[in-house]
């Protein structure tokens, strides 16, 4: 039977079941929870920039793959920086938004981006990928970009010369087996491995305490008091807060086993710092964190520490913090390369793009390099 082609501007459109069959390695992410939770509860709405328009192809009438995609008005909420292109383009007499995006809204994290099912099906990631060229060519918009793709999408992207791909760094942490959380510290080099102990000593015996939560372990209360400080941490860092109370809660209903919080009791007994996880397919992904005070060491603690103690009590097999932060790597987090790649269809923004990012992705392999000279381990860690 041959393939038919749908835009849905609601993920609801979609049956909960027929979506996640499509999901292959359990990324929480990608999960039809997520991703209409995030549209129920207005993190995604057209005022924000986001409007949905989720490709899906289907075989007599039974979806057989997918991807989640965006009209974008703008670039916020992406973690792939193409303001300068867009200006360039704008000034140059171009409309660069809308445009379309292959992504997890306000997520930066690395996972599946075609979804075509538990095993890889090559002809059903090229008709996504070459859905979103005809959509852009369709609503003659600036172009498409698929971000934060797993490697195997990205390798496959890569050998297609219409999508360019460009680079950056995180920091991510690998579980090499350890028994605890001492012996990944004796996996660090002395200085490292003295520093964190200081850091996490002080806290205990100051009396803080900290509490791993599921998600269905808070009730309302306890999610007012996780967006409270979500809110107070994107205020302090002059951020919109695009993520709403409801979404959270929604998070411990749908997902309770793929959501955690780490809820940090000051001494006198108040809770008044979190962090915000997810989990998924044997990886630990941090989000959101937030203090009633400032407190050394506290922030490390909650979103760092008590984050690969889990991992390693779970048998996880990575911790991914989420973007940026250079700190990271004194604490066990290694920079890895992410990727993005992108079509644009006005020839001239290709080609200056193209010549720009080959000149970028040098400049970030060798910054690559040198943090990982950097290493905090005394060996190497696959």
């Amino acid at each position: 039977m041959p393939l038919s082609l749908r835009i849905h501007p609601r993920i609801q459109d979609i049956p909960a079941e027929h979506w996640d069959a499509l999901v292959p390695d359990g990324n929480p992410f990608l999960t039809h929870a997520f991703l209409s939770g995030l549209e129920q509860h207005g993190c995604v709405r057209s005022e924000l920039g986001w409007q949905a328009w989720h490709v899906a192809w289907y075989r007599d009438d039974v979806l057989v793959a997918a991807l989640p995609a965006y009209l974008k008005g703008n670039s916020h909420g992406e973690f792939v920086f193409d303001w300068s292109w867009a200006h360039a383009f704008e000034q140059a007499g171009g409309r660069y938004y809308p445009k379309l995006v292959c992504a997890v809204p306000f997520t930066p994290a690395t996972g599946p981006r075609l979804l075509t099912g538990r095993k890889p099906n090559a002809a059903l990631e090229r008709a996504l990928a070459d859905a979103l060229i005809a959509e852009v060519r369709r609503l003659e918009l600036s172009g498409a970009h698929i971000n934060f793709p797993d490697r195997a999408t990205g390798d496959r992207l890569r050998r297609d010369e219409r999508w360019l791909y460009r680079c950056d760094v995180q920091y991510h942490w690998r579980n090499a087996g350890y028994a605890d959380f001492d012996a990944f510290l004796a996996a660090l080099n002395h200085k490292k491995r003295k520093n964190i102990r200081q850091e996490r000593d002080r806290l205990h015996a100051d009396g803080w305490r900290f509490e791993r939560l599921p998600g269905d372990a808070l009730d309302e209360r306890g999610w007012a008091f996780v967006h409270a400080l979500y809110v107070r941490t994107f205020a302090e860092k002059g951020n919109y807060p695009a993520l709403s109370d409801g979404f959270f809660r929604h998070l411990g209903q749908q997902l309770p086993a793929q959501t955690m919080v780490c809820v940090a009791r000051a001494p006198d007994g108040r809770p008044a710092a979190m962090a915000l996880f997810l989990e998924g397919g044997g990886k630990l992904y941090g989000r959101y964190w937030g203090a009633t005070q400032h407190v050394p060491g506290l922030h490390f603690e909650c979103c760092y520490y008590q984050g690969i103690e889990y991992a390693i009590e779970r048998g996880m097999e990575s911790f991914e913090p989420g973007a940026q932060g250079e700190h990271k790597l004194a604490r066990g987090f290694l920079p890895v390369l992410t990727h993005s790649y992108h079509y644009l269809r006005d020839p001239v923004l290709h080609a200056r793009v193209k010549d720009a990012l080959e000149h970028e992705r040098a400049t970030v392999g060798a910054w690559h390099d040198e943090l990982l000279s950097r290493s905090p381990y005394v060996h190497a860690v696959a």
